[in-house]
């Protein structure tokens, strides 16, 4: 409660009058509903100083489906409103450790999400994506910044924070270190050169252990510790409490999905907050609360006044469920269809432009 007062104070009144632009939708409705130190960074825009975004993504599946594409969505809105670098990390060391998958599955997978990342429309000029497995072994000052982050935890924290104990293997429990290493600009010298530039991390709750481990170690390191925005998990279709799995493709909706596989979803899986009949419903109303057609319009509808009259008219009965689900099927369609086109136009120069290591002018 008091993260969400936080953000209500700063966004509703300060962000407008330092950035001219309304707030996200994300940052309105809560789904965007905690940070630390985000205040900093306005200021730092007040004053014209710089500083860069980091978000990253473990390429585990082909595709990502639309919960991953909300931190991706958010993440280039504030790169349009700040006008600043971003850094994106794909751990395809991380899922080598964790999934029973081999190295040429991740290093394949993280080539197969880096289409899908740059579809989303970042700047080339000031975005750079990354594999963990071919950006670590040719920059010494990532490698270098990730033993010193590794001298500054013990294994007794490691292990509080992230929950290790004897059978996890010696490769986990070094990976903090590594997903906490993009924090810290002097990671990226093609970019930053040696300059200590401040860090801005959009990321879901679930990050945050990481970073909070990350922002203790910083000034131990002389370095200024990252600023974060943490988003809440949009729920699987199955409803609030689930989640969307990778190996249970009826769980979510995918960026490739036909039109018609999102309907079928949609329709068959997608949690009604209705009632058992229409008689019943039209009297009673829905429950948007539990509804996931709602719930998902609320990421992906950024209308407010139409998500306000969707909700009204679903929660005094005068909607029914099979309504609310064609408003979310016409919607989803239309983004993933969209985002479909721009990822076909995805060439392998353009991979190489948002992951060469040439220097660059970015701040």
């Amino acid at each position: 409660k008091q993260w969400y007062q936080r953000r209500v104070a700063i966004t509703a009144g300060r962000f407008k009058k330092v950035t001219g632009r309304e707030p996200h939708h994300f940052l309105r409705r809560g789904i965007v509903f905690s940070h630390r130190d985000f205040d900093q960074i306005l200021t730092l825009k007040e004053q014209g100083k710089p500083f860069y975004l980091y978000t990253g993504r473990g390429p585990s599946s082909d595709a990502l489906h639309v919960g991953h594409l909300v931190p991706f969505f958010f993440t280039k809105w504030l790169q349009d409103v700040f006008d600043v670098p971003l850094v994106i990390q794909l751990t395809d060391d991380e899922k080598f450790l964790w999934k029973d998958l081999t190295l040429e599955q991740c290093m394949k997978l993280a080539y197969e999400n880096t289409k899908d990342i740059i579809a989303v429309g970042f700047n080339p000029e000031k975005t750079f994506i990354f594999s963990d497995l071919n950006y670590i072994p040719s920059c010494k000052e990532f490698y270098h910044n990730v033993v010193r982050i590794q001298k500054c935890v013990n294994f007794n924290q490691a292990q509080k924070i992230f929950g290790f104990d004897e059978t996890s293997y010696i490769g986990k429990v070094s990976f903090p270190a590594i997903q906490a290493c993009p924090s810290f600009s002097t990671s990226f010298p093609h970019m930053f050169g040696e300059t200590k530039v401040p860090c801005l991390i959009p990321c879901a709750i679930d990050q945050d252990p990481y970073f909070r481990m990350t922002r203790d170690v910083a000034p131990r390191l002389h370095l200024p510790k990252p600023a974060l925005l943490h988003s809440t998990f949009i729920p699987a279709l199955q409803g609030a409490g689930t989640k969307m799995s990778a190996s249970d493709a009826n769980t979510a909706i995918y960026v490739s999905d036909t039109p018609n596989q999102i309907k079928k979803k949609i329709n068959k899986y997608a949690f009604s907050g209705g009632k058992t009949s229409v008689e019943e419903h039209r009297e009673q109303g829905g429950d948007t609360s539990v509804d996931v057609s709602y719930q998902y319009l609320r990421y992906f509808e950024p209308d407010d006044a139409r998500l306000a009259q969707i909700k009204k008219e679903y929660e005094c009965g005068e909607m029914l469920t099979g309504e609310l689900k064609k408003i979310l099927i016409e919607r989803l369609q239309g983004i993933i269809k969209e985002h479909q086109e721009q990822r076909a136009k995805v060439t392998n120069e353009m991979i190489q432009q948002f992951m060469s290591t040439e220097k660059r002018s970015v701040i």
